[in-house]
C-alpha cells in the first residue's frame, strides 16, 4: 500500500512566518520520495475568522451573550462598543489583512490619519507609546495600529466568543503542565466551539483533498495541545482508516513518561526526540505486510498496546546525520498570506511577529550544553553535531529560489561561533544577499573582528542568555561566562551594527534579595552604556530534565511532588531555600527594562521601580564603564585567519624628500561602500601590500594565516610588526581587513 503523509502545525504559532517543524519533515521525506502534504491550520484560522465573512459570523455567533440584558450587563463597555461599531469592523477588516500581509502598503497613510480604523480598549495604550513610535515611519506605525485593532477584536473573541482564544495559543492552560489528562479530556468531551468550528471546517476540507493514510501533528507549544486534540479526534470519528502521530516539541518535554491510555483514542502513535526515523518507520510499517506487532519495527514510540501504553524502540535504524536529512520544503503554505504584526516596542520581539523568515539550523543540540536550568539530559539539546558551511550554504541557495524571500531566523540553541564564522566567509564568498539572526552565548571568541565579518554577511541581530547578571550565579548555572565578559561581547556586536537582545532570568534557585538588585543594576548599566539594545525578564521554572530538576538537593531546591503524573511531566513546583517570593520583582524588572529600551531614567534610584522596600546595590556605578575601556591586543595567534573584505585600491607613486633625501612613496586609494579613503606606505610596502590584499581578499578561496601573511611579508621586507601595527594597516582594519 502507498503511504501519503499529512503534516500539520495546529493552531496556534506565529502569524508572519511559519514554524518549520512541517517542512524540515517534508524535506526529509523529500529525500525518501515519499508523498506528503503540509498545512499551518493556525494561519489558515487566521485568516478565516479575520475577514468580512468571518466577522460576519463571529458577530452573529456573539450576539445571544450581548442581546440578553441580563446576561449583558456581564459583559464589558468596551465589547459592547466593539460590536455596536461591527459595520465598521467587517468593513475595513479584508484591507488591514491585505496590508499587513504586504500586498496594500497605500493603506498606511490612511491608518496613520487614525480616521481609517474603529478603535476600542488597545488604543488606549497609544498616549503613552506615542514617544516610542515617534521615530517610526508610516508603515511601522500603521502596522502598530493595525495590530491594536486586531487585538482589539481578539479581546472580543475571548469575552464574547471563545475564552481560550489567543493570537500565537490557544487554550494553552490546558496544556500547561497538564500532569493529568483529565481536565482536557473533559474539555474535549464538550461540544466544539466557535473557533474549533473553523479549525475543523478547514481540516475536513484539506483530509478530503489530500486523502492521507498517514496524519502527522506537530506539537511545538502547549498553546497548540488542545487544537491538535481536536483535530484529532475529528479524523479518529471521521476516517478511523487514517493513522494519527503526534511529535514535536511538547511531547518531546513533556510526554516522556506518558502513560495516560485515553490519549490514544485520538492518537495511534506518540513519536520522541528526531522525527525522521520514527516517521519513516511509522511509514514502513504501514507499506509493509508485517501482521503482528514483533515484527514491526518502531524508533522511540508509544502507542497501545493489549489495552496498555507501551514505549518501543526496537528499530535498527540510526538517526540520521544533518547532512541526511534534505532542506527544509515549504512548498503547500501560503508564504504570501501570513501577516507581519508590530504589538509592543521591543525590538528583538519585534524581529520575531514582523516579515517572513526562512528557519534553518546552523548544528543540532548545544555545543555547550552545560546550562543547569536548561534540558540538557534530552537529545535535542545533547546531540551536537554541526552542518558544514557550505552544505548550510546550499541549502539558504535552494531555500532563497523556492521561497523568494533572503531573510534567514537560524533556530538554534546557540549557534557556535566557529561555524557562524564558517557561515559568514561562505555567505560573502558566493556573494549571497542575505539577512540573518540568531541566538548565541556571548563568549569571548566574538571578537571585534568576528563581529565585522558577520555584519558583512548579513546578520542583523543576535540574541543570548545573560541570564542573572551575577557572577556567582552565572557559574552555579555553569554559563561559562562573566558579566565583563558579556559586557565585552555584546560591545563588539553594537559596534559591528549588530542588534544585541538578552535573556534575563530571577528568581534562580539560591538567588538572594541583594543578587536580584544588583542584577538589574548590571542591566541598567549595560543599557546606559548602549551595548544592549534589548532585553526580556523572566522567572527561573523548574523542568524535570535539567540538572536542578535532577539534583535538586545540589541547588538548595525541594519538589513540592514527587509523583509523576500519567500525562505530562516537565514543569515541577519546588521551594527554594531562601524561601523569597520572587513574584513580587516581576512587575518593577520589567518596567524599569522598558524604560532602559528607550533609552531614558537611568538616574533613577533603583528603589523607584519597587513598591516594597529593597536594598542598595553593592555594584560599583562604573562597573560597566570600565570594562568596557579597550586594551589593545598585539598577541595575534598564529593560525588565525586573515581576511580582506575590501576591493582592489588603486596606487599612484610620489616622491618624498627630506634634508636633501628622496625615496619612493605609494599612495593607495580604496572605495568601500559608504567612502573612500587614501593610505600612503613605502614602495615597497605599498608593492607587497596590493599583493597580499589580492591573496586574502574573502573571494579567494584559499584562507591564508597571519603566520602565512608575516612569513610572506618577511621573504622580501623586514620589521613585520612595526609595519603590521602601524598607522596604514590600522586604518585598513577599520574598513575590512579582519583576523579571525
Amino acid at each position: 500500500m502507498k503511504t501519503k503523509l499529512f503534516v500539520i502545525t495546529p493552531p496556534f504559532t506565529q502569524l508572519n512566518t511559519p514554524y518549520p517543524a512541517t517542512a524540515y519533515i517534508k524535506g526529509f521525506l523529500n529525500t525518501k520520495n515519499i508523498e506528503s502534504f503540509q498545512a499551518d491550520l493556525g494561519i489558515d484560522v487566521i485568516l478565516e475568522l479575520f475577514s468580512k465573512k468571518g466577522l460576519l459570523n463571529l458577530f452573529q455567533v456573539s450576539v445571544p451573550k450581548l442581546r440578553d440584558q441580563v446576561s449583558g450587563s456581564d459583559v464589558s463597555d468596551n465589547s459592547k462598543r466593539i460590536f455596536a461599531l461591527q459595520d465598521e469592523y467587517i468593513r475595513t477588516i479584508d484591507s488591514v489583512i491585505q496590508f499587513l500581509q504586504g500586498k496594500n502598503p497605500t493603506l498606511a497613510l490612511q491608518i496613520c490619519q487614525e480616521d481609517f480604523l474603529p478603535e476600542a480598549s488597545r488604543f488606549a495604550q497609544l498616549e503613552e507609546l506615542d514617544w516610542a513610535f515617534g521615530t517610526m515611519g508610516t508603515q511601522d506605525k500603521a502596522k502598530h495600529l493595525a495590530t491594536l485593532y486586531l487585538e482589539d477584536i481578539s479581546d472580543f473573541i475571548v469575552e464574547c466568543v471563545d475564552e481560550n482564544f489567543g493570537f500565537s495559543r490557544y487554550a494553552e492552560r490546558l496544556g500547561r503542565s497538564a500532569n493529568s489528562f483529565d481536565e482536557l479530556y473533559d474539555a474535549l468531551q464538550q461540544q466544539p466551539t466557535y473557533i474549533d468550528s473553523i479549525l475543523i471546517s478547514l481540516l475536513k476540507a484539506k483530509i478530503e483533498a489530500v486523502k492521507p493514510t498517514l496524519f502527522l501533528i506537530s506539537v511545538p507549544f502547549p498553546g497548540n495541545l488542545y487544537s491538535a486534540f481536536r483535530s484529532a479526534q475529528w479524523v479518529k470519528q471521521n476516517h478511523p482508516e487514517i493513522k494519527i502521530s503526534m511529535g514535536g516539541g511538547f511531547p518531546n518535554t513533556e510526554l516522556r513518561s506518558l502513560s495516560d491510555k485515553r490519549v490514544f483514542e485520538f492518537f495511534d502513535f506518540i513519536t520522541l526526540d528526531d522525527g525522521e526515523v520514527p516517521i519513516e518507520e511509522l511509514v514502513d510499517n504501514l507499506s509493509s505486510r508485517a501482521e503482528t506487532m514483533d515484527e514491526k519495527r518502531y524508533k522511540r514510540t508509544f502507542l497501545l498496546e493489549n489495552g496498555e501504553v507501551v514505549y518501543k524502540n526496537n528499530s535498527l535504524k540510526h538517526d540520521y546525520k544533518q547532512a541526511y536529512v534534505g532542506t527544509p520544503d515549504y512548498s503547500d503554505l501560503p508564504l504570501d498570506k501570513y501577516i507581519s504584526v508590530i504589538e509592543i516596542v521591543n525590538p528583538m520581539h519585534r524581529m520575531w511577529s514582523d516579515g517572513r523568515w526562512n528557519k534553518l539550523t546552523m548544528a543540532h543540540g548545544c555545543y555547550w550544553g552545560k546550562c543547569t536550568f536548561c534540558d540538557i539530559s534530552l537529545d535535542y539539546i545533547k546531540v551536537y553535531e554541526p552542518v558544514a558551511a557550505s552544505l548550510l550554504c546550499d541549502r539558504i541557495e535552494e531555500l532563497i529560489e523556492k521561497t523568494g524571500q533572503n531573510g534567514f531566523h537560524f533556530v538554534d540553541e546557540a549557534a557556535p561561533p566557529a561555524l557562524m564564522r564558517a557561515l559568514a566567509l561562505e555567505i560573502l564568498k558566493r556573494k549571497l544577499a542575505v539577512t540573518w539572526w540568531t541566538n548565541i552565548r556571548f563568549e569571548k571568541s566574538f571578537s571585534k573582528d568576528l563581529c565585522l565579518l558577520l555584519k558583512a554577511s548579513g546578520c542583523i541581530a543576535v540574541s543570548g542568555g545573560l541570564e542573572v547578571a551575577s557572577d556567582r550565579l552565572l557559574k552555579l548555572i555553569d554559563k561559562g561566562v562573566t558579566v565583563e565578559q558579556v559586557a565585552k561581547v555584546t560591545r563588539n556586536f553594537t559596534e559591528a551594527g549588530i542588534m544585541v537582545h538578552a535573556y534575563l532570568m530571577y528568581g534562580y534557585p539560591t538567588q538572594t534579595i541583594q543578587e536580584t538588585v544588583d542584577s538589574l543594576e548590571m542591566v541598567r548599566q549595560l543599557f546606559e552604556a548602549g551595548v544592549l539594545q534589548s532585553g526580556f525578564w523572566h522567572q527561573f521554572a523548574l523542568t524535570a530534565h535539567s540538572p536542578v530538576g535532577l539534583y535538586p538537593e545540589q541547588f538548595g531546591v525541594t519538589k513540592k511532588t514527587e509523583t509523576i503524573g500519567t500525562f505530562a511531566n516537565n514543569d515541577i513546583e519546588y521551594t527554594d531555600a531562601t524561601g523569597i517570593n520572587h513574584d513580587k520583582f516581576s512587575f518593577g524588572l520589567k518596567k524599569s527594562l522598558f524604560n532602559f529600551m528607550h533609552g531614558i531614567c537611568f538616574d533613577y534610584e533603583l528603589q523607584d521601580w519597587f513598591d516594597f522596600k529593597i536594598p542598595k546595590t553593592k555594584i560599583h556605578p562604573d562597573f560597566i564603564f570600565d570594562a568596557l575601556q579597550e586594551q589593545n591586543d598585539f598577541n595575534t595567534k598564529p593560525n588565525a585567519k586573515v581576511v580582506w573584505l575590501g576591493g582592489k585600491p588603486s596606487a599612484e607613486l610620489f616622491t618624498k624628500s627630506k634634508k636633501g633625501r628622496s625615496w619612493e612613496m605609494m599612495a593607495l586609494t580604496f572605495h568601500d561602500k559608504k567612502q573612500s579613503f587614501d593610505i600612503q606606505t613605502s614602495k615597497e610596502e605599498g608593492e607587497w601590500l596590493i599583493s597580499i590584499l589580492s591573496k586574502i581578499s574573502i573571494l579567494n578561496a584559499k584562507n591564508y594565516t597571519f603566520q602565512e601573511v608575516k612569513s610572506d611579508f618577511e621573504s622580501s621586507l623586514e620589521d613585520f610588526e612595526l609595519f603590521w601595527y602601524s598607522k596604514p594597516i590600522n586604518t585598513l582594519r577599520e574598513f575590512g581587513l579582519l583576523v579571525l
